[in-house]
């Protein structure tokens, strides 16, 4: 018989607490916005190589400049990029990717993005993002926002989405501190 998961209404710990990262590396969404040229935009870039550089996978929907970037780093340090696109097209060229994902589901794609990530770093952002980032934490995904760099993600520490403090919020204003929040989640193996 198997033994029922902990229900997260019950259950407080994070869902990365949760996981064994011996089974599967971790995965990363990259959510938000920027522009290209701004230091946020440059940091989603770096953000994304760091990530595959480490080993972990690169989840975007790559709507966004700087989620695209991200995406497009993460391919050329070598590593495995998911993205999930709200259109139905598998065809779907240009698009920066190992695995592509066409949804069909428009902006309801924003629940797929929210829940396929272990954690999800916020990048600047606009509503799209403050709609992937209230999913998940609704589902108790810790959330890493870029802070310093304007956009949401600046007022995400102070200004959760409610009051039940459903997952950590970790920001991080360099990859220097993406490595410490990374490694307050658990996803670094202790040597």
């Amino acid at each position: 018989m198997l033994k029922e998961p902990p229900s997260p209404l019950v259950d407080k710990q994070s869902h990365s607490q949760r996981r064994d990262f011996n089974q599967r590396p971790p995965q990363i969404c990259v959510l938000g916005s920027a522009d290209p040229g701004s230091k946020a935009y440059e940091l989603a870039g770096n953000a994304g190589e760091f990530i595959a550089r480490a080993g972990f996978t690169v989840i975007s929907g790559c709507g966004s400049p700087a989620t695209r970037y991200a995406a497009e780093r993460a391919l050329k340090a070598n590593g495995s990029v998911v993205s999930i696109v709200p259109s139905d097209d598998i065809n779907t060229e240009n698009w920066p990717c190992t695995v592509l994902i066409p949804c069909g589901m428009g902006d309801a794609r924003n629940l797929m993005m929210a829940l396929a990530g272990d954690a999800c770093l916020v990048i600047g952002g606009r509503a799209g993002t403050i709609s992937e980032v209230c999913l998940a934490w609704l589902h108790h995904r810790p959330l890493l926002p870029l802070t310093g760099c304007g956009g949401w993600s600046d007022q995400l520490e102070n200004s959760p989405p409610d009051e039940r403090k459903n997952s950590e919020i970790l920001p991080w204003g360099s990859i220097e501190e993406l490595e410490t929040q990374f490694k307050k989640l658990g996803f670094f193996q202790s040597t």
